[in-house]
């Protein structure tokens, strides 16, 4: 498996970072991982980094590659949720500790999808967005229902309104799982917290797979000061893990 890979996480106009991100990289896979804390609830930096431990420890003791990605995916998140349930079990409803979350899974030529709430994966092929997750939110069905267009998103008063992520309540949340995607050499996929994509377009965020002199660790920058430009003086922190498949 030939790759390329990098992160970035970045506080923004923030007084702390409650974002974690990693990607854990093995022979036959590799795993990339996002969770954005809630910074309205209480120790939303406790749940994501809880939700990324547990992820990667049960990705860690699985036999690679992995016979049922999806199925792994779905349990990882959902033990992700339980334990971060545990965390706030003797705090009010309202505060418990909450995240968001994706997970990109890359095996055998191709790559697996899992997201709860607004935290996004995007497939880059040939200088555009391929396709993209979408977001557990009210923004989200209004473009799937065409009553507001993508560009309209961005400035809505609901755009950061979440319908639903790990902790607070018992029952597992919905989340979204696709079934393998193909990748062809030269492809980037991307797994970002909402502060990364929040007001950039499509084609902004294409640029993480531009070809060149530029390696990835620097497309991820570039990208990441786009975002903390764009959203300034009130960006959120801005975190994104990428990776480029490059063969097997």
């Amino acid at each position: 498996m030939q790759i390329e890979y990098a992160k970035i996480s970045v506080v923004g106009d923030r007084s702390d970072n409650q974002d974690r991100a990693a990607i854990v990289v093995a022979d036959q896979a590799a795993l990339m991982l996002v969770f954005d804390g809630m910074g309205g609830h209480s120790d939303g930096a406790l749940a994501a980094e809880t939700g990324l431990r547990i992820v990667q420890e049960r990705f860690m003791k699985m036999k690679l590659p992995i016979f049922d990605p999806q199925g792994f995916l779905y349990m990882a998140l959902s033990k992700a949720h339980e334990e971060v349930v545990r965390l706030g079990r003797d705090i009010a409803a309202d505060f418990r500790p909450r995240a968001t979350c994706a997970l990109c899974l890359v095996q055998e030529g191709g790559s697996y999808w899992a997201h709860i709430g607004d935290s996004r994966i995007y497939h880059v092929r040939d200088g555009r967005v391929l396709s993209r997750s979408r977001d557990h939110s009210h923004v989200e069905v209004l473009i799937q229902e065409g009553a507001i267009s993508e560009e309209e998103a961005l400035d809505h008063p609901m755009r950061n309104f979440v319908e639903c992520c790990i902790g607070g309540d018992a029952p597992v949340p919905d989340m979204s799982l696709t079934a393998k995607q193909k990748l062809l050499p030269g492809d980037t996929l991307l797994v970002c917290s909402d502060g990364l994509w929040s007001g950039l377009g499509d084609d902004d965020m294409a640029g993480i797979g531009a070809p060149g002199d530029n390696n990835l660790a620097d497309n991820l920058k570039q990208l990441s000061a786009k975002a903390l430009n764009t959203n300034a003086p009130h960006s959120d922190n801005t975190t994104g893990t990428a990776l480029r498949w490059l063969g097997s």
